[in-house]
């Protein structure tokens, strides 16, 4: 299962009963420390569309109201026109009450007064934590295998990293099967990048039985159905004397993996001008698939910098790909999420031609490749990232 794939979107049978009536919700916005500007209300999706702007207002002295249509719960972003600050929420209620300091930048300080918002918000931080704790036993493992003094330690916490990378995949598909709300859900969905379909065989067809009437749940089973049937269309028959170690990863038109030579990528840069994926040969090159809007992208960024800035001197670059549209929101991402490696786009969206040659459904998404340009590794995200480069670079 992929990030971003296979929500429709996320829309809620958990709605009260005014909203549901009259099919509107309104924020009622307390921000501080920000100056007059306008403050734009986005629709979010994680198909293939792109953000969607549904009203704009104006902030007076921090304070303002914006309204639109939605007569089931979906996920929206209030953005401000000045500056680089976005406020994710869920419209649960017909009357959100929103409050936040522009100068706190941390997950913790904005407050959407609801209780799915409440949900969003304590997974979102839960993940967070449990991220760092990831990415800080993995910095501990390297830092005591770099000073060869105590191999027993690094066994420990290799075992204890192991211990809670289960936990980690746990957590998430826990979080699928028991959220109240399915925006908070299918939002954990995206978080199974790495976990085996077959472990999410009863979780995802169980999101119908729990919400019923629900519109993006019912497009995610469809798809998730749809992904299952042409996986055992296209396996390979059973070989009984074989114990299936040999067997060949199932792969779909456009779909490029392991030990293909890499598709050249001409797109523009920041600058307008063109760049070519092939100039970067003699290098290992992490090909990296994002996008502004993409919160998983954004929520694996910081890991993405980590391992640049490890390896950047020892011959590995990046090349980001983004499928954005809004060609200010994601130079704006590219400096507050400080990805200081070149990126490119062709600013169309799911409908890039990078995205369509590599067979890109769901990001983030990434391709290793040698110096010659063949594909060595394909969506290795987190600490699996750290651990190749590390394996084909050095400690």
């Amino acid at each position: 299962m992929k990030k971003v794939i296979l929500a429709g979107l996320l829309i809620s049978i958990f709605a009260c009963n005014s909203k549901k009536d009259t099919g509107t919700f309104t924020v009622h916005g307390n921000l501080k420390n920000v100056v007059d500007q306008k403050i734009y209300l986005d629709q979010l999706f994680f198909s293939e569309k792109n953000p969607e702007i549904l009203d704009s207002v104006e902030i007076k002295s921090g304070k303002f109201d914006i309204s639109s249509i939605g007569t089931e719960d979906g996920l929206y972003r209030l953005r401000l026109e000045k500056q680089e600050l976005g406020y994710i929420f869920i419209n649960d209620k017909s009357s959100i009450e929103f409050t936040a300091d522009a100068n706190d930048a941390s997950l913790n300080g904005p407050t959407f007064n609801s209780k799915a918002n409440k949900s969003f918000k304590d997974f979102l931080l839960a993940i967070d934590n449990k991220q760092k704790g990831l990415n800080t036993l993995s910095l501990e493992i390297d830092s005591l295998k770099k000073s060869k003094k105590n191999d027993s330690a690094v066994i420990a916490k290799t075992n204890q990293l192991n211990t809670n990378s289960i936990g980690f995949k746990n957590f998430i598909i826990k979080s699928i099967d028991s959220s109240e709300n399915p925006v908070v859900a299918m939002f954990a969905l995206g978080y199974t990048r790495g976990i085996d379909p077959k472990e999410l065989k009863t979780v995802v067809p169980n999101l119908g039985i729990r919400f019923p009437k629900h519109n993006g749940v019912a497009t995610i089973i469809g798809k998730y159905n749809e992904m299952i049937a042409k996986q055992n269309q296209s396996a390979p028959p059973p070989n009984p004397t074989s114990d299936n170690t040999n067997q060949q990863k199932i792969t779909k038109p456009g779909m490029q993996s392991v030990g293909n030579m890499a598709p050249d990528i001409n797109l523009n840069g920041t600058n307008g001008k063109p760049f070519l994926l092939s100039s970067l040969k003699g290098k290992y090159v992490l090909v990296d698939f994002w996008a502004s809007w993409c919160g998983p992208c954004r929520a694996e960024n910081p890991n993405v910098v980590a391992n640049f800035n490890k390896y950047k001197n020892k011959n590995f670059t990046i090349l980001g790909v983004s499928l954005d549209e809004d060609k200010e929101a994601w130079q704006a991402a590219i400096i507050k999420d400080k990805l200081n490696w070149k990126q490119v786009s062709d600013l169309k969206g799911w409908y890039s031609a990078a995205a369509k040659m590599y067979g890109v459904e769901a990001i983030p998404y990434n391709v290793l490749l040698d110096p010659t340009g063949k594909i060595i590794a394909t969506e290795i995200m987190g600490v699996d990232l750290n651990k190749k480069l590390e394996e084909i670079l050095g400690k």
